[in-house]
């Protein structure tokens, strides 16, 4: 899930971006409000994380303008703001929730895992194939019922596979839709077989049925595997 954190302290940004990416979340940082307005408005994202006090265009304005055109992307506010009116006038700028700074990581996790669930009722939440079941919105992965431990890459990867079960999956198309490599000069192919090596370890190693295969001349394929 992608997420925006528009936030113009760099210790703060940088450690939501590492904390969030920890979790599995693909962050997008916005150091100013026009920044922040812009890729809101021309890229796709689950979540906004809006820090109030910005240089040039502050986040309620941000938020106002967003709702104006129609977005319906969930807000979550931080704002070191602890007076009531200041709270009540995000909410009703069209903030979905707000946080006080300094806020400890498992709150903000929490609401964020609330606000998906609630913003994201028309999609996907869960992804299956077999034994295996992926939470998009906790990031977790089981399999048989067991807890596997992913990278945050690893996770993308077996997002895409999922998202594609059954069908066969090109090192190019992951190159393109999970490294987001759309103009580099050599390929990275041994990169994404070096991860796809770990991620079969730990899908696989432990279960009687594999679930990735290597399709040979082609690339890999998510399915049961039927012999």
């Amino acid at each position: 899930m992608q997420i925006l954190v528009i936030e113009d302290e760099p210790k703060v940004a940088g450690a939501l971006k590492q904390g969030l990416e920890s979790e599995h979340y693909v962050v997008s940082l916005a150091s100013t409000g026009e920044e922040g307005f812009f890729l809101a408005n021309n890229q796709t994202f689950d979540l906004v994380i809006l820090d109030l006090m910005l240089p040039g265009r502050d986040g309620i304005e941000i938020l106002q303008a967003l709702r104006a055109r129609g977005a319906s992307t969930p807000v979550l506010i931080l704002t070191a703001r602890d007076a009531v009116d200041a709270r009540v006038h995000g909410l009703d700028s069209g903030a979905d929730d707000y946080l006080l700074k300094p806020f400890a990581f498992p709150e903000l996790t929490a609401r964020i895992r609330a606000l998906l669930r609630r913003g994201r009722t028309d999609q996907i939440l869960r992804l299956k194939a077999a034994d295996l079941d992926m939470d998009l919105v906790t990031r977790t992965v089981t399999r048989a019922g067991k807890l596997i431990e992913l990278s945050p890459r690893e996770f993308e990867l077996l997002e895409y596979l999922l998202r594609h079960a059954n069908q066969h999956v090109s090192r190019e198309s992951l190159a393109r839709d999970v490294w987001k490599e759309t103009a580099r000069a050599t390929p990275i192919d041994n990169v994404i077989d070096v991860h796809m090596t770990r991620l079969r370890k730990k899908v696989d190693q432990e279960f009687p049925a594999r679930l990735i295969h290597t399709v040979r001349g082609v690339g890999f394929v998510l399915r049961e595997d039927t012999r």
